[in-house]
């Protein structure tokens, strides 16, 4: 790590911020949220302005808190794996100091954001806190991670009905692990970049556990789960056609996507296209179905 940081200008100071959270993954969280808010609301009507405006906050907020402390806590690791050691902190071009102070400031939008909303959002706000920040420690001990950041994202969703709602139902529950399974199958391919690193490292992964081609076999699993699992949120729950047709698309992509990165005997996984995988196509995914959600609203 550089013993002092460079001399950057305000927009470069942000850019890196930015590049340190990741915040163009927000595409991947806060979409399904929206989604929950209109599917949340009966008929053609859509959700406040006002609740909108809070649930957005307390995603760019939680988001940013879980990031900013995930980059914090895995700074040594990230430093000692070639794939991360250019990433803002261990590259030192954001301190730890600043770090500290994002994730704090993001922490208190994420509190005075859920103040705005109902009661059960209030309540439920320490268990927010708990799954934000057990994330970034889960690698240390088990492979489980995945299915936590899938419960992080998940959650958000759920709390964007509540956040409409008031009172919890089994409508949500079902859509929120639909996008449990769905993260939880895309981050265990993404985590195959780091398979022979982890392995070194001692850190904990389904890839480690299972092995390439198991990881591979569960991802697929999850991702069945979670067209499952909208499938049953469809049948149970009053939808228009065009959730039919997310429902097809989510499917179709998930296929494309698992076959974008097929390997064969000799490689069970093409790494090189990974990322295309990990951001292209779940980041439609997850557009389209907000998009197709909200056409069901409109006409």
């Amino acid at each position: 790590m550089t013993s002092s940081l460079p001399k950057l200008g305000v927009w470069g100071r942000l850019a890196e911020y930015a590049e340190l959270v990741k915040f163009e993954h927000t595409i991947f969280a806060l979409p399904f949220a929206l989604s929950a808010m209109l599917l949340a609301v009966p008929g053609s009507q859509l959700p406040s302005f006002w609740t909108v405006l809070w649930v957005v906050l307390c995603m760019v907020g939680g988001r940013t808190y879980a990031m900013g402390l995930n980059r914090l806590i895995d700074a040594r690791i990230d430093g000692q794996n070639p794939r991360t050691q250019n990433r803002s902190i261990p590259a030192g071009r954001v301190s730890k100091q600043g770090a500290w102070v994002l994730i704090l400031a993001s922490g208190l939008l994420l509190v005075l954001s859920v103040w705005q909303l109902p009661l059960i959002c209030r309540l439920l706000l320490p268990l927010a806190f708990l799954i934000l920040t057990i994330y970034s420690y889960m690698k240390l001990f088990s492979p489980l991670a995945h299915l936590v950041l899938g419960i992080a994202l998940g959650s958000s969703a759920v709390g964007g009905w509540l956040a409409v709602t008031g009172a919890l139902a089994w409508q949500p529950v079902v859509f929120g692990l639909a996008i449990v399974f769905w993260v939880a199958g895309f981050d265990v391919i993404y985590a195959c970049q780091d398979y022979e690193f982890d392995q070194t490292a001692g850190l904990k992964s389904i890839p480690v556990a299972l092995g390439l081609q198991g990881a591979l076999q569960l991802s697929r699993l999850f991702h069945c789960l979670t067209v499952g699992l909208l499938v049953g949120f469809a049948l149970g729950y009053s939808v228009g056609l065009f959730f039919w047709f997310a429902i097809l698309m989510t499917a179709g992509m998930l296929v494309y996507e698992h076959w974008l990165i097929r390997g064969d005997d000799m490689t069970p996984i093409r790494l090189e296209k990974v990322n295309e995988a990990f951001f292209t196509v779940n980041g439609r995914i997850s557009m389209a179905v907000f998009l197709l959600v909200l056409a069901d609203k409109l006409f």
